[in-house]
């Protein structure tokens, strides 16, 4: 997609256009007591809300909002890309119930294999023993991921598979003897999870700024993001020839190289940043990091929590730039949306510096209950058989195209910032004025509200602020991205 030549010729805008005015008419008369006129739910519904709000504290949610929220979406079930609430109203899974489903719901080889595992054993402990499903993944997994990649360790998420990687990254310098290798470099606007030494390489405040107090100093770059409208948004779906990039290349480098005796790895998302706004890298990010941690002799951590498994149009971003990083992190696709698991892969070296005499102190004293749960891991290997044999990666730089077709008329809305796609993943920034650039106060909740009228479409979709995001299954039908699309310039007046 081409940067609009009028854009810059746009005047000033004063008002929001009818559509996106509606939608605040609306939200202001709610903030201000409009009475809601939701019919009544039935007594089952009625109890289950009345449950929720006495017991359950939701993620990521401001809570006294929540409570206000008369007919709260409960889902009962779900079947391929779609999701069915107790109401029986349908909608398309627009966010693969947050970015994890990879092949639709009730997918009947996933269910085979967890319904196969469940019969043999739920779960047993790998402190001290093996089962066979965490046994054959950790092989499946070595074969598929970035070369050099041949040692798994399990965790139960995202955030746990980051925690992961940065112990595993501080105690590698110590056990060879350079202990005075102990930081790390984070990007901008970052997000790696919600334990402690991921939110300390985080650096989204909204979410981050009130455990500073808890989490230990990091160096901070600013993250390399491709300019708004650029035809780079959608250079890997294209295959715009490699360039090399800038990306404040010359800050970056001499951070680096002022702090390689202390730094110990560098952490990035590859190719997308997700929750700081789905920021799309410009090519070659990849392969300057892995540049500068070889030349600097530092560690490289990829945290393809969001990205792995197909997302990107590659089973792995780092794949896009034939890189590998020293340590991986995997979630969310990894079970194909089933079940929480995490994965951290690392090299033969890294493995090697925790290994030798017990007395010694470099074992690796890190575990989980649940570490290498068999049903996790059987239906792990269920999904990732299952999308080289349907070629899901090829299906994802499919529906880029669908994405991109579908968002073109938000290109000259003056309320659109930016449209972002990559692979299956799109982005659209929603702001008060395009020109010149002026975003909504984070209090109006434009993005969240936008995001609700899209619910009488039949689309489910999350905004990361006032970011919409799309992201649906893998194997979404053509007609229902089209739908996601469509829904979205009606709800937004084009």
């Amino acid at each position: 997609m081409q940067r609009p030549k009028t854009v810059a010729c746009l005047p000033p805008l004063r008002r929001p256009t009818p559509a996106l005015a509606g939608i605040l008419t609306a939200m202001d008369a709610e903030t201000t007591g409009t009475p809601d006129t939701t019919a009544s739910l039935d007594s089952h519904c009625d109890q289950l809300i009345a449950w929720d709000h006495e017991h359950i504290w939701h993620p990521f949610t401001p809570m006294t909002s929540w409570f206000d929220k008369k007919d709260p979406l409960i889902i009962t079930h779900g079947q391929d890309e779609f999701l069915f609430d107790i109401q029986g109203r349908r909608y398309i899974d627009g966010v693969s119930s947050l970015w994890c489903n990879i092949h639709g719901h009730r997918v009947p080889q996933l269910d085979a294999a967890l319904a196969r595992q469940i019969a043999q054993i739920a779960h047993t402990t790998l402190l001290g023993a093996c089962n066979v499903p965490s046994i054959e993944l950790a092989k499946l997994l070595a074969d598929i991921a970035p070369p050099g990649l041949k040692k798994v360790f399990y965790s139960d998420n995202g955030s746990t598979a980051v925690e992961v990687a940065l112990k595993m990254a501080w105690q590698f310098w110590r056990n060879i003897g350079r202990p005075e290798k102990c930081r790390f470099l984070a990007l901008s606007a970052a997000y790696h999870g919600d334990t402690l030494g991921a939110v300390s390489v985080g650096g989204i405040e909204a979410f981050h700024d009130a455990y500073r107090g808890l989490c230990f100093d990091v160096m901070r770059a600013n993250c390399p993001q491709i300019a708004a409208f650029s035809s780079a948004n959608v250079s890997i779906n294209k295959n715009v020839p490699f360039d090399s990039i800038s990306f404040e290349d010359k800050y970056i480098s001499q951070m680096v190289a002022e702090n390689a005796a202390s730094l110990a790895a560098i952490i990035v998302e590859p190719v997308i940043q997700g929750a700081g706004g789905m920021r799309m890298q410009p090519r070659g990010t990849l392969t300057r990091l892995r540049q500068l941690c070889n030349q600097h002799n530092i560690l490289l951590i990829c945290d393809e929590v969001m990205t792995g498994f197909g997302r990107t149009g590659a089973m792995f971003a780092c794949n896009h730039e034939n890189i590998s990083p020293d340590l991986l992190c995997l979630s969310k696709g990894l079970t194909g949306g089933y079940m929480p698991l995490g994965a951290t892969l690392t090299t033969q070296p890294v493995f090697d510096a925790f290994c030798g005499d017990p007395n010694a102190g470099k074992t690796f004293f890190h575990g989980h209950t649940f570490t290498g749960h068999p049903l996790a891991c059987a239906v792990a290997i269920a999904s990732i058989e299952l999308m080289l044999a349907s070629q899901l990666c090829a299906r994802s730089m499919e529906m880029s195209g669908w994405l991109e077709s579908g968002l073109a008329p938000l290109q000259h809305h003056p309320h659109v910032a930016d449209i972002r796609i990559t692979g299956a993943v799109a982005a659209v920034e929603i702001v008060q004025s395009r020109t010149p650039r002026i975003a909504y106060p984070w209090q109006r909740r434009v993005g969240g509200e936008i995001c609700r009228r899209l619910r009488p479409h039949g689309v489910l979709l999350r905004p990361l602020g006032d970011v919409i995001v799309i992201m649906p299954p893998l194997t979404t039908r053509h007609e229902n991205v089209a739908t996601i699309t469509r829904s979205l310039c009606e709800v937004l007046g084009v």
